[in-house]
């Protein structure tokens, strides 16, 4: 049967009260998932939604071959959005539930929960003399309310906007400490729910990625031709998490406190909330005695430049979304370095709650721009970048380049296969590789491709080098951002010079291939050819060869395993944290001091020993594998120089990522329709007041929030079923849409959180249009 992996990435955008609404669409992202987990796990049963979740897998396998797991691994967010990111990030890597964000946004994201102590009117009488002006304001022929509130719900908003009006002036009302104590006691409700397994593979990467806007900024040093350094205010300060999903359920992918940090922070709305710092967050901790142990690492790895210079504490943190209310980027960047085992289909679903905004009425187009429109809008509803088209050409091109290296690849094969057994024809016992034998035999097989390569491997060579270099200049960067040279290809010419001197006066040997001096720099410093060939390994066994009669799928299973595991031994040598504490000295020195630097890499990587390491781990692998299989994967493990001399100077330095193009996918009332059309005009309240409206009723929340899981749940089966080949027919579609959309009215009557009036409406609705 044919395996394939959903991979979703989910990008929410900011969008005030809207958020709840994404909520809902985040909450099927979550169901879905469990439901797949529960298909490739023995034992397990699914219910509600995520049973119909688990049927149509069920359906894709009995009827079309085709055995898929959904994982969500990537979730990025700004604003409120940001928060819907967060908690789900966290839902999906531990296993536990997210029905406590539910209540969060239920329960709590209203104007009276979240209004400051200090912010509200004493009494009855409070800035009495402002009650004219408030009745004048919001009851006038044209006013804001009239103008985008529904009837029903005027009087509430109206109770609402009059507290406000009668607060206090000129500070945000809304208390950012309250907002902070609600996120925490969120995931610390998330903590204590069930957790029945994480909903991901052991050791599959999950990333987050949350913007930030730094208030105040931070001087950066960019180099030009003339002046040669200028300082260029920066007030980007995105924060990020990544973690290897852990085998038991229940972890953390960071510290709650730090979670909790940048929640707060990028949905800190510029006007309603205080701008959030540090001292916030540590305010709650000694409330609750709980103990921040990785505070000062965090602070450093989110704003280096704030730590060196002592300001940290007074860094003031507002909403993401006034910067980056879009955050592609940070989801795009996250798809570097993720292997695949089998074959992948990587999506990014992106939930835009008003797609229609930029197609409004003609005639209100022409009209004047009201004072509380200019406001709100210019806050609340104006993109603040430039459409995602930016986005999604990025995103294009890593699809067309992804297509060609498949291209390329199949093409070559059979000749590196061919060049591979000319080579060893002759060579006894190559059915049976030992670590010595496979070192050996490495070596030969490079060399030969050097050598065969002619005068393209001059550009290949130094293609790797500069890589590498430049990688290592990069990482002292990073690990001293105030003090070390902050133009990386600075250090990289400084490295060049001390690499000379060290004897690397050429790259090419005197009878073609690699000199000696290359051949030792790339077996000390190339963790990026390591990686290649590992990650080539690893695509071949899934997607060549699974289909060959001779294999058992055990032997394959097995095979994918131990190439998995020996990549992952690289993979914990790259980056900043096997350098140790004192790197940040040493790469505060590099440009006087190179050597120091790189003796240090070399030394904490050992990639020497470590390809003794897993080559005996290969061999052992390999020696419990069919012998077509063996010769198989020894034919992909010596011919990748072959393969790498051809693919990298087309590849760049980027190096081989997730083999299969990125598809996009739009989740909106525009593109959910089944049970009623008209989009978000028709089916969402949270969009009156200028996307404020579900702050002001929990009735406004509660119907965003269904309808938020019902348009997620309509688009997650529609992305599911997509990734057959083979279309269903559309009375079919309907049946499963029906049943999943009923399944959620059913767990939503049963949680009892939601007006029996509204679920009893939608239920009749779904009948009547489904039948």
């Amino acid at each position: 049967m044919r395996q394939k992996e959903l991979r979703i990435g989910l990008v929410c955008y900011g969008g005030v009260s809207l958020a709840v609404y994404m909520h809902g669409v985040t909450k099927e992202v979550w169901n879905l998932a469990r439901a797949s987990r529960d298909f490739h796990t023995p034992g397990h049963s699914s219910h509600g939604v995520a049973g119909e979740y688990r049927r149509l897998l069920d359906l894709l396998a009995d009827r079309h071959d085709l055995r898929l797991r959904v994982l969500p691994d990537i979730f990025s967010g700004a604003s409120a959005g940001g928060i819907n990111a967060v908690f789900l990030a966290q839902a999906i890597f531990s296993g536990r539930s997210l029905e406590p964000l539910t209540n969060l946004w239920l329960d709590n994201a209203d104007i009276d929960r979240l209004t400051a102590e200090d912010a509200r009117p004493g009494w009855r009488f409070a800035k009495v003399w402002a009650q004219p002006l408030a009745t004048f304001v919001l009851r006038r022929p044209g006013n804001l309310v009239s103008e985008s509130v529904a009837p029903e719900t005027r009087s509430e908003v109206r109770e609402k906007v009059s507290k406000l009006v009668r607060g206090r002036w000129f500070q945000p009302p809304f208390s950012g400490e309250t907002m902070s104590r609600m996120l925490l006691e969120a995931l610390e409700a998330m903590d204590g729910s069930p957790a029945d397994g994480p909903l991901l593979p052991p050791g599959h990467p999950v990333d987050l990625y949350v913007p930030t806007t730094d208030f105040h900024g931070y001087l950066a040093r960019l180099r030009l031709n003339s002046p040669p350094v200028v300082l260029e205010s920066e007030h980007r300060m995105p924060i990020s998490f990544t973690g290897r999903t852990p085998e038991l359920a229940g972890g953390w992918l960071a510290d709650p406190l730090e979670l909790t940090f940048a929640a707060r922070a990028t949905a800190s709305f510029p006007g309603a909330f205080p701008p959030l710092q540090v001292g916030e967050i540590d305010t709650i901790a000694a409330e609750k005695n709980l103990s921040w142990h990785g505070r000062d690492r965090f602070l450093r790895r989110v704003m280096p430049v704030h730590c060196d210079d002592g300001s940290a504490e007074g860094v003031s943190l507002i909403d993401g979304s006034v910067l980056v209310n879009r955050p592609f980027e940070g989801a795009i960047d996250a798809l570097r370095g993720r292997p695949a085992v089998r074959e992948v289909e990587r999506r990014f679903a992106y939930v835009d709650p008003r797609p229609e905004r930029y197609m409004r009425d003609r005639e209100k187009m022409r009209a004047p721009v009201g004072f509380f429109e200019n406001i709100f809008g210019s806050l609340s509803t104006l993109p603040r970048e430039q459409p995602i088209r930016d986005n999604l050409e990025v995103i294009g091109e890593q699809s067309r380049h992804a297509a060609r290296l498949q291209a390329m690849i199949a093409e070559l094969r059979p000749q590196v296969e061919g060049a591979v057994e000319k080579l060893f024809d002759r060579t006894v016992f190559f059915d049976r590789p030992t670590p010595k034998r496979l070192s050996n035999w490495r070596r030969k097989a490079q060399q030969a491709a050097a050598e065969q390569a002619g005068y393209t491997f001059a550009g290949y060579a130094e293609l790797k080098y500069v890589g590498i270099v430049e990688r290592i200049a990069e990482l002292a960067r990073k690990a001293a951002p105030r003090d070390a040279e902050p133009d990386p290809q600075v250090l990289a010419v400084v490295l060049r010079a001390c690499l000379r001197e060290r004897g690397l006066e050429t790259l090419g040997g005197a009878t073609g291939g690699a000199s000696p001096g290359a051949i030792e720099f790339f077996r000390t410093y190339d963790l990026a050819f390591r990686i290649r060939r590992l990650r080539l390994l690893a695509r071949r066994t899934a997607r060549d060869w699974e289909a060959d009669p001779e294999i058992p799928n055990e032997a394959l299973d097995s095979a994918r395993e131990a190439i998995y595991t020996i990549l992952s031994a690289y993979f914990e040598r790259d980056g900043l944290n096997p350098m140790g504490p004192e790197f940040r000295d040493l790469a505060r020195n590099a440009v006087s001091d190179p050597g120091a630097l790189l003796d240090h890499i070399a030394q904490r990587r050992g990639l020497k020993d470590l390809d003794t390491q897993a080559e005996e781990a290969l061999s052992l692998a390999l020696s419990d594998m069919p012998r077509s299989l063996r010769r198989r994967m020894m034919y992909a493990y010596l011919g990748f120089p072959f393969y790498d001399v051809a693919t990298l100077p087309i590849l760049g330095t980027q190096g081989m990522n997730e083999f299969e193009p990125v598809k996009v996918d739009r989740i909106s009332p525009e593109d959910a329709q089944a049970i009623r059309e008209g989009g978000a005009a028709e089916t969402l309240r949270g969009i009156e007041f200028y996307d404020f409206g579900a702050f002001f009723s929990r009735a406004y929340r509660e119907n965003d929030y269904l309808w938020g899981r019902l348009h997620g749940c309509e688009r997650m089966i529609d992305i599911v079923l997509s990734t057959s080949d083979e279309a269903i027919p559309f009375e079919e579609r309907r049946a499963i849409l029906r049943s999943a959309f009923l399944a959620i009215i059913e767990e939503e009557r049963e949680a009892k959180r939601c007006a029996d009036g509204t679920l009893k409406a939608l239920r009749d609705e779904i009948e009547a249009r489904l039948g």
